[in-house]
């Protein structure tokens, strides 16, 4: 007998790590959307991971193991491959859903007016210490996924976010912009870019004001993300800049990049970012002083600051 195809396919790429990806499943099958698979994509060799997902028995559970390991984008796009749904939602292993995300997400895309709509929610961001909600703010009608992502309009962060766990789209969508393999760092974003441009694909976030994922930061847990190459991302967005406004530009370079040069140690990024920013972009006056106070004040005194701002905002 063949299986009816689901309305939602759910990709989690993954790769050794076995308990980590075991709750990223079980919180997605705890949906309250039931027409779903769940297809874990086991990033190369990894055996354990395999064993681990087998004592789950749901029926909507694929597991694809790769032959190789390929990297979190190209797993993303055999997920995609693979999907039967006509939705797809991400889900990275070391994340969770809140039980109603997907309902929320498939009824705010189907009431778009766009073909291919990108639909995202609010996440708490999870650390040892507290539980944050984020984005502070939503996008603004007609604003640029860039200026809402990269423009700083306050000193700290957390303004504008999309994060990966929370992104539900079309599979046509994926099919006709895939995630680019040739690059292991800021594939999420740059897909977020290129796929936002389309005219027939906006990016909207579901109404209600709840976060419906978890987005884990623990200080123990290494990610792509968390392992900071300001070299690597600034030839990214020198090679990307038309994905990006002059506005949006200088902000990454002046605060983003900044801040992971600093992290690094090397403060021989201070010139290059400056004159880069100027010569591409449009620094505003809060960008400078961003930028100055990353590298005037002590690292461990912004992140107190920025840990008890973010406290107080959570409570």
């Amino acid at each position: 007998m063949e299986r009816v195809a689901p309305l939602v396919s759910v990709v989690i790429p993954t790769r050794n790590k076995p308990p980590l990806v075991v709750r990223a499943v079980r919180s997605a099958l705890r949906q309250t959307l039931d027409a779903i698979e769940v297809i874990v994509v086991v990033d190369g060799s990894d055996e354990a991971t395999v064993q681990a997902l087998g004592p789950i028995g749901d029926s909507r559970l694929i597991v694809k193991p790769l032959s190789r390991n390929l990297g979190p984008a190209e797993a993303r796009n055999a997920g995609v491959e693979a999907a039967r749904g006509r939705w797809i939602a991400f889900l990275d292993h070391d994340d969770e859903w809140l039980p109603n995300k997907l309902d929320l997400q498939l009824c705010t895309a189907r009431q778009s007016t766009f073909r291919h709509p990108i639909i995202s929610c609010r996440f708490i961001k999870r650390s040892e210490t507290t539980d944050v909600v984020l984005p502070r703010r939503l996008p603004a009608s007609g604003e640029l996924m860039s200026e809402y992502l990269f423009r700083r309009t306050r000193l700290f962060g957390g303004e504008g976010l999309v994060q990966t766990s929370t992104i539900f789209t079309a599979k046509e969508l994926l099919q006709k912009v895939p995630f680019r393999t040739e690059s292991r760092r800021h594939d999420d974003i740059d897909w977020l870019f290129r796929a936002s441009r389309r005219d027939d694909t906006v990016v909207q976030f579901v109404t209600a004001s709840e976060p419906l994922a978890i987005w884990h930061r623990e200080e123990h847990l290494q990610t792509i993300s968390s392992q900071k190459d300001w070299r690597f991302s600034l030839s990214w967005i020198q090679q990307n800049r038309y994905l990006v406004t002059p506005r949006a530009y200088a902000s990454f370079l002046l605060t983003w990049l900044s801040a992971n040069a600093i992290e690094q140690g090397d403060r021989s990024a201070f010139w290059l970012l400056v004159k880069d920013a100027y010569r591409h972009g449009a620094p505003s006056a809060l960008d400078v002083c961003v930028f100055v106070g990353i590298w005037l004040i002590p690292q461990g005194l912004r992140r107190w600051f920025a840990s008890c701002l973010s406290a107080a905002r959570g409570r």
